[in-house]
């Protein structure tokens, strides 16, 4: 790894409590640009924390005005090599996949502007919570460079014409449209933000790990499927589930009407 690919822990916050992991962008003069260093931090992080069975659920958030604009388009053209380029976008879809892959559920805190690559990082977790002056846009288009890479992420969540319109035209889109086109799961008063983030996650880290990740690998890996497919597989997974000592414990716990206790096996 060359030193400008580096990663940057001064660009990435972390904080742990009640088994929650909070990563936060923290380039806010640059409205926290993805640069090779921050991706790299953040790269670090969630691959020391997949083998951490203490974090039961990430949220990335993001320090400044904005959640992220995407990657930092000054670090890009101070290199315009084609080796260059291929290796930055290259680690960003790796970054991207690790969100995905992560056992734990991964939370987006988005606030200000989601832009480019950083609509594809709200994309790419698996919840997000937004405020409600957030907005999102891919708008390569407009510069010339279409964000093919978001575009990947993007449509894996929205409608295939709401992601062409966004895709198209470049413009940005409202908190409120996001969440009505399935970019976001729902709205919330800016300032309610950081309450609803952590009761989402707080509710989610009460789950069992043990049936929580096997829950998430199988809900990506079913999508890619044929109906047929994705039945067979998940009847397996299904099966295996049940063979885990916190269904047996979940499913009594039903019966007996008490309350389950997780041993997260």
């Amino acid at each position: 790894m060359t030193a400008d690919r580096q990663p940057d822990a001064a660009s990435l916050l972390r904080q742990d409590a009640a088994g929650i992991a909070t990563l936060t962008l923290n380039r806010p003069a640059a409205r926290n640009a993805l640069s090779r260093g921050l991706m790299g931090a953040l790269q670090g992080e969630l691959d020391r924390i997949a083998a951490d069975r203490s974090v039961r659920v990430v949220v990335i958030a993001a320090a400044g005005p904005g959640f992220c604009a995407g990657h930092d388009l000054k670090e890009i053209r101070s290199d315009p090599r084609r080796e260059t380029y291929e290796a930055l976008f290259a680690q960003c879809s790796r970054l991207m996949q690790s969100i995905v892959r992560l056992p734990q559920p991964v939370i987006a805190r988005v606030h200000g502007i989601a832009t480019a690559a950083g609509c594809q990082l709200v994309a790419s977790c698996d919840l997000a919570i937004a405020g409600a002056a957030a907005r999102f846009a891919t708008p390569g288009v407009n510069i010339g460079l279409f964000c093919s890479t978001p575009m990947v992420a993007l449509s894996r969540n929205v409608a295939p014409k709401h992601a062409m319109e966004m895709l198209l035209t470049g413009d940005l889109i409202e908190a409120e449209t996001a969440a009505r086109i399935g970019l976001v799961n729902r709205v919330v008063a800016d300032g309610d933000l950081d309450q609803a983030v952590a009761a989402l996650a707080h509710q989610i880290a009460g789950k069992s790990t043990a049936t929580v990740k096997i829950g998430k690998e199988a809900f990506y890996r079913q999508r890619e499927m044929s109906l047929g497919d994705a039945y067979d597989y998940a009847s397996r997974v299904m099966t295996e589930n049940m063979m885990k000592r916190d269904a047996t414990e979940g499913i009594d716990a039903f019966i007996e009407k008490r309350q389950p206790e997780w041993k997260d096996q």
